[in-house]
């Protein structure tokens, strides 16, 4: 028999996520608005994670250069973190190149998660959703959340067990990082910045060596969940999400501890 091997996402799953947009037309800032429903409904979009600390760097950056001059003088590393059609960084750039759109409009978001004075632990990062077909920044973008507090026990639970245990996150990797750090989890059973379709393939890979057991809480996770030899569904986050989501799943919990009474 094969041991076992748990794949966790992270916001929504691991750490309650309080995200802020920025709708770059209007300026309005709204913090109800879900990235993946957003790009979902319109397929020419794509979620942009920056890998740089929003805190340290993005805030201190100097705000009146567009985005694009930002990741191109500073070298600044990104990856999609999730987009209905396939993309590649170079399309990226070429798509961005012509933006307005500023360092600021992230900033914006940034400060506004200060501002709302957000229980905030871990730092998933900031990034924007361009429209690829247009060439135009639509929202720009900042979350961060604090783990659930039954998440340790899980771990340890899984631990005891001997079951080996995966994160496969959209999120940046200095997040991740931390996350793994604190939750003791080795920095080789993480994935970072992890889109929809490599979930997919990182739940195949570990499929020939393990049982898998995937464990997510949105789009992104569908394939994943899927893929998987038992696909859940956390709504620990509470919020709405398309029947599509629910579908794909194999058993829906309400809270990630239930993990421990599932038949796996």
């Amino acid at each position: 028999m094969k041991p076992q091997a748990v794949v966790f996402d992270n916001s929504g799953t691991l750490i309650r996520r309080d995200r802020v947009l920025k709708h770059i037309k209007t300026g309005e800032i709204c913090d109800h608005l879900n990235s993946m429903d957003v790009i979902d409904y319109t397929p020419d979009l794509a979620l942009v994670v920056l890998q740089t600390d929003p805190g340290k760097c993005l805030l201190n950056a100097q705000s009146r250069q567009t985005i694009y001059e930002f990741i191109t003088r500073n070298k600044v590393s990104f990856d999609i973190s999730y987009s209905y059609q396939d993309y590649t960084k170079k399309e990226v750039l070429k798509a961005l190149e012509n933006d307005n759109s500023t360092l600021k409009d992230i900033q914006d978001t940034i400060q506004a998660v200060v501002d709302k004075d957000y229980d905030v632990e871990i730092c998933s990062g900031s990034g924007f959703i361009i429209d690829m077909a247009r060439g135009q920044v639509e929202f720009t973008i900042s979350s961060g959340g604090r783990i659930f507090p039954e998440v340790r026990s899980v771990v340890e639970y899984l631990k005891k067990k001997e079951v080996s245990i995966f994160i496969a996150s959209g999120d940046r990797k200095g997040s991740l990082k931390q996350l793994a750090s604190y939750l003791s989890i080795p920095p080789e059973n993480v994935f970072p910045t992890a889109d929809t379709r490599r979930k997919k393939e990182i739940v195949a890979e570990l499929k020939k060596k393990y049982q898998v057991m995937m464990v997510g809480n949105g789009s992104n996770d569908i394939l994943a969940l899927k893929e998987a030899d038992l696909g859940v569904l956390t709504t620990q986050q509470k919020e709405d999400l398309p029947q599509k989501v629910y579908d794909a799943a194999d058993v829906i919990i309400e809270n990630i501890e239930e993990i421990k009474n599932l038949d796996f």
